[in-house]
Formats: structure tokens, sequence, C-alpha cells
């Protein structure tokens, strides 16, 4: 099967379609993003994730707020004024698939997991809600999913993008991606990926377009190892509030560990070196 990008700026451009043991994502062009929403709506039906309370955030168009248990795709809206008149900055966003991921560092049940495709996915029979995972990680992409009364096996669950692992196991790239109608979500092989937004990166600098910039293609703007889902953006990640410089809380988690045995280790010798000197 081959995934066909589509229509202009990409036209004529093929994807090979992924096979187990393959490094996969997603690459987000937001320079054509139209803000349909179409990403968010097949997420959902594909998933059966939850309708949040759809309702007006005075947050320009954006009716979803942010990433969650019941939201896996996110289109937001940002508006500039620019030249006298208002323009939008419009980007989907999504869980990252960290290559160094916290949640999966953190996660005590093993409900966390890596895929053959190197994505990161969390099992809802796994998970025991303990929430650890929430604040560990760097973009604030999971929650835990509360209060949907047909779905009682999934309250107090962490949920989140698992990049459709059914459809990638069945040979299909994940909903989102083909239900995109300008091929602004777009998914494959990440280094096949990385090139053709490069190209593309490349066309928008030579049109003048100086502000737009890759965020999590590779490693030189973050501390997460690299992402599986990185994006093209046309301003500062900031404005997209994104972090500038996203690091894994776990990091050094090995080394603070280490650090607390050696400091206990000097204790206890210190507390026995107290009681052999008072039975003296």
């Amino acid at each position: 099967m081959a995934v066909s990008s589509g229509p202009p700026p990409y036209p004529g451009e093929v994807l090979v379609q992924p096979v187990a043991g393959d490094e996969v994502g997603f690459f987000t062009d937001s320079s054509i993003c139209i803000g349909c929403k179409a990403c968010e709506v097949a997420c959902k039906q594909w998933n059966n994730v939850p309708v949040d309370d759809i309702r007006y955030l005075n947050s320009s168009y954006d009716n979803t707020g942010e990433l969650s248990a019941n939201s896996w795709r996110h289109v937001s809206f940002f508006e500039q004024k620019r030249d006298g008149g208002v323009a939008w900055l419009m980007n989907s966003d999504v869980c990252k698939h960290c290559k160094h991921a916290a949640c999966l560092d953190v996660c005590p049940t093993g409900a966390i997991f890596r895929t053959e495709f190197d994505t990161v996915v969390v099992q809802a029979d796994v998970c025991n809600g303990c929430g650890y995972c929430i604040p560990a990680c760097p973009f604030g992409v999971l929650t835990r999913r509360e209060g949907v009364v047909d779905q009682p096996a999934e309250t107090h669950v962490a949920q989140k993008c698992t990049m459709c692992y059914d459809r990638l196991k069945g040979g299909d790239e994940p909903a989102c991606a083909q239900a995109c109608p300008t091929k602004s979500i777009q998914f494959g092989p990440l280094p096949a990926l990385r090139e053709r937004a490069q190209r593309r990166l490349d066309v928008l600098h030579q049109e003048g377009v100086d502000s737009a910039r890759l965020y999590l293609a590779d490693q030189s703007d973050n501390e997460i190892g690299g992402a599986g889902a990185f994006f093209l953006l046309l301003d500062e990640p900031a404005k997209y509030r994104y972090p500038e410089r996203p690091i894994t809380p776990t990091k050094r988690l090995g080394g603070m560990w280490l650090a607390a045995a050696a400091a206990a280790a000097v204790a206890l010798a210190g507390v026995g070196a107290a009681a052999a000197s008072g039975r003296r």
C-alpha cells in the first residue's frame, strides 16, 4: 500500500506504507492547515474518543482548548495582528511520541509501552489511574478520562494518541492523516518525512517566509531524544504554546537515584559510627 500526499504543495510525492520495525511518525505542515478539524472528528470516530463539552472558549475558533484524554488531536487557532489586519496561525497538535518518553519512564504498571513502530501507547486495561505520567509529559498531553458514563472501564484512566496503533498493524495510515484534506498532516517513515519537510521549508524560505521553521524534526531544539511527531511552524514555538526547548523530566533520573543512594549510604554510615561511639 502507498500513501499519496495529494494536492499541492506536495504534488505527486508518495510515501511507502511503513511496516513493523520502521520508525514512523507524523509531519504536520501548519502552513497549509485550514483549521477544518477533520482530523479531530476522524480521530474521535475511529478511536471512540468521547466528545468533550464543546463550547465557545472566547479564544478565536478554538473549541477544544488543549490536548486531553478526550481530545487526542487539537486544532489550535492563534490570531496575530499583521499589516493592519488579522492573521491566523493554525496547527493540528498531537502527542509527540517522544523518543525518550518520560511518561513511559514513570509508569509503574507497564501500561505505557513502545510499539514495534517506535510509537508510545497507553493500554487502558493496564492503567491504574495513578497519574504519574501526567506531570511527567513536557507538553501537557496526558490527562485522565473522567465522567464518561458509556465508557466506565476507562474512567480515571490516562489516555492519549496511539497513532492509530490498530490501523498501523492492519497496514493503514492513522485516521487523522487520511482525513486531512490538504495533507497538512502526513504519516510515514520518519527519515522520508524529514527530507520532505526540509524541502518544504526551503521553498517557504525562498518565497520570503523567513519565520518558517521545523520543530522537533531532530534533536537540535529539544532534550527528549527527538520526536515521532514534528511540525513546520510559521513562527516561534512559543507562539503556538510549545516549549522552546522541551526537556524530558526523567532525563537525569538515574543520576538522581544514584545520588540519593549515596547520600543514604553516607547517612547510614554516620548513624552506625555514632552508635558504635556511644557504646564505648
